[in-house]
């Protein structure tokens, strides 16, 4: 597929704010079979695609492809939100599966992601699945934990990072709780290791950390927090988490799992 000029000549706008969390609006229901039928995947197949997502049976009224194109347009225009995040991950594991061109489901990915990224929806694919996008901070500390944390002395921070990160893109509603808990078991995972104190709490080991002050009573604070509101919480209490704290939350502890890995291995 030949490259646009704007590709060419690596030209795009900047990032839009992101203001689209719970939704998936018109341009991107839009772009993303007219992504597929660029990457030459014919809209019958994009319709079977769409049509097995949704468990409905494909019009046996449209023969051409016009007709069958103006039906996967309908059907994504009317369906749930999250629906259309399922479909594009349908697509692309088609792609991946059915294609000789091994390249093409990264080419549907970077695509895709670019309507993201341009149309200010708060989330993103990565290899092939549709995750959670923060802020710019958020996405630099995620993607940095992971990488640091990706060696067999940390394999249980990692796990609990990853099901952090998984916890805050569930659809259609993230489970905030989940993944601050997850988030703080990777730092307490990680603190443990380092201090070589497999039994104590997060809480008891942070006075320990030597970390720059006042940076010690940030984390006893960030552990206090995540304690009411998420690891020990009091059923009778209604949870008052919302996704931007909890985005906070779990890119702190990222952070945190970051630097104490890089120190200790300097």
């Amino acid at each position: 597929m030949p490259e646009r000029f704007s590709e060419r000549e690596g030209l795009r706008p900047s990032d839009a704010e992101i203001t689209v969390r719970h939704d998936a609006p018109p341009d991107l229901r839009y772009a993303i079979p007219a992504i597929a039928n660029e990457l030459n995947m014919s809209y019958k197949t994009i319709r079977k695609i769409v049509c097995n997502v949704l468990l409905v049976r494909p019009n046996p009224d449209n023969w051409g492809e016009d007709n069958i194109q103006g039906e996967v347009h309908d059907r994504l225009e009317r369906c749930d939100w999250y629906k259309v995040y399922d479909i594009a991950e349908a697509f692309h594991d088609s792609i991946n599966t059915n294609s000789w061109d091994n390249d093409k489901g990264k080419q549907f990915e970077k695509k895709l992601n670019k309507v993201f990224y341009e149309k200010g929806i708060g989330w993103q694919m990565a290899r092939g699945k549709i995750v959670f996008r923060g802020s710019g901070t958020f996405e630099r500390t995620s993607e940095e934990a992971i990488k640091v944390l990706d060696i067999p002395d940390h394999r249980k921070a990692l796990k609990e990072m990853q099901e952090a990160y998984k916890d805050i893109s569930r659809r259609p509603d993230p489970d905030v709780t989940g993944a601050i808990q997850h988030a703080c078991a990777g730092l307490e995972a990680t603190v443990r290791y380092v201090l070589n104190e497999p039994d104590k709490t997060l809480g008891a080991l942070v006075s320990q950390l030597q970390l720059p002050k006042p940076l010690e009573i940030a984390v006893d604070k960030l552990w206090g927090y995540a304690s009411q509101n998420a690891r020990h919480m009091d059923e009778s209490k209604s949870v008052d988490v919302n996704i931007f704290d909890a985005e906070l939350l779990v890119s702190i502890a990222g952070a945190v799992c970051t630097y104490l890995v890089k120190r200790t291995s300097e």
